[in-house]
């Protein structure tokens, strides 16, 4: 069953607004992950930063190698509730930050030299003491774009993510063992394709003194009609060509069509058209919706006009912006209806704030096997409060 147009719970079994993450749903996508790591022996890490539902750690690290970090909050967590390989880049560290990443990552990833030089010495000092092997790796540019949304690309003009060619210092490779690049968002494997051709052309001279290479995220490898088969020749002739481990870092790939936000309308006022008002909102629950911008999909929805009854979806905040998209249903939603959001594992619970005050989303776990709807938190007035002075 597509996540993107079906759920397998009742709605009506859970506190709204909620966010649900199918275990059944995240398992299959968990399975073709799998599929690619046995056809090619490339190693792959679950991006932090789009989905960080440790509850769920247990079931994905069957499969998946280790995590990839943003801060020294997420390596911990990966580090504490995963337990495999941390690997951590930003695009600069302070000194507390590195003191705090030797005592949970794995492998640092720098994104220039004079960070790279900086704390390259401390790094070896603490690693010594600890006894720790902590692997170097250097973010590089491909100057590659393959990205249609300017603010996810991050080989766009001015980028300010990775060492471009002109930067790169083939002569200052001590301890570095590993290349990391990233510049795909949502996007097939002949994005890839392309991204790798750039990226031989420009490092050509470093590759061969590597011991493993990061593709980064951004590979939609669970999405339906995803060209997986020329994914793993990619890896392969990779692994073989340039003598290295090949690492992936997807994020949406993983939980991707796997998770719903469930809300409940509040009321339906006429403007120009129809609005029903949600229990959610969309700036505090799903930011991308705003930022990316996109309209998700609304289990029995349509687009507007194909249904008996078109209107607006909005949240209950005081941003005027505060609005779902447009949609038409069967019959006219009243106060009390459910709203199941498809396709909000990613980007949601990761990016959730107080705005207004407004509740944090519960989450909840549904097994299909079981149908058991499983409550994992709830939030309330302190977790707003905590947040301030």
């Amino acid at each position: 069953m597509n996540g993107r147009l079906a759920c397998r719970f009742d709605p009506n079994t859970v506190e709204t607004p909620a966010y649900v993450t199918d275990e059944g749903l995240l398992a299959d996508n968990l399975e073709v992950l799998a599929s690619v790591k046995r056809s090619t022996g490339c190693k792959i890490l679950l991006a932090l930063k789009c989905f960080s539902m440790f509850s769920l750690f247990p079931l994905i690290r069957e499969t998946l190698d280790g995590v990839c970090a943003s801060s020294p909050h997420e390596a911990r967590l990966g580090r504490e509730e995963f337990g495999r390989e941390v690997h951590t880049f930003a695009a600069a560290f302070s000194e507390p930050d590195v003191r705090e990443l030797c005592e949970t990552s794995d492998h640092l990833v720098f994104n220039s030299f004079a960070q790279l030089n900086r704390f390259r010495p401390l790094v070896r000092r603490l690693a010594a003491a600890s006894g720790r092997d902590i692997e170097l790796g250097l973010r590089i540019n491909p100057e590659h774009s393959e990205g249609a949304t300017p603010i996810y690309d991050p080989c766009s003009p001015g980028s300010r993510l990775g060492i471009r060619r002109a930067q790169f210092n083939p002569d200052d490779l001590d301890d570095i063992s590993g290349l990391h690049w990233h510049n795909l968002c949502e996007q097939d494997a002949d994005c890839l394709e392309r991204t790798i051709k750039a990226v031989e052309t420009q490092f050509a001279d470093v590759l061969p003194r590597m011991r493993y290479v990061n593709f980064g995220g951004g590979h939609h490898i669970t999405r339906p009609g995803y060209d997986v088969d020329l994914l793993v020749r990619l890896i392969n002739d990779f692994q073989q060509k340039w003598n290295v481990q090949v690492y992936l870092e997807p994020g949406e790939a993983v939980a991707l069509n796997a998770g719903y936000l469930v809300a409940t309308v509040l009321d339906v006022v006429q403007a120009d058209m129809p609005i029903a008002i949600m229990d959610s909102a969309v700036p505090c629950h799903m930011p991308d919706v705003i930022e990316m911008p996109y309209r998700p999909l609304i289990v029995g929805s349509a687009e507007p006009g194909e249904k008996a009854w078109t209107c607006r979806i909005g949240g209950p905040s005081c941003l005027a912006g505060d609005v779902a998209g447009e949609y038409s249903f069967d019959k006219p939603l009243a106060s009390g209806d459910k709203l199941v959001f498809t396709d909000m594992a990613i980007y949601t619970m990761v990016k959730t704030n107080t705005f207004n005050g407004i509740r944090l989303p519960s989450i909840y776990r549904y097994e299909p096997g079981e149908k058991l709807m499983t409550p994992v938190r709830s939030f309330g007035y302190d977790d707003f409060r905590n947040r301030l002075s």
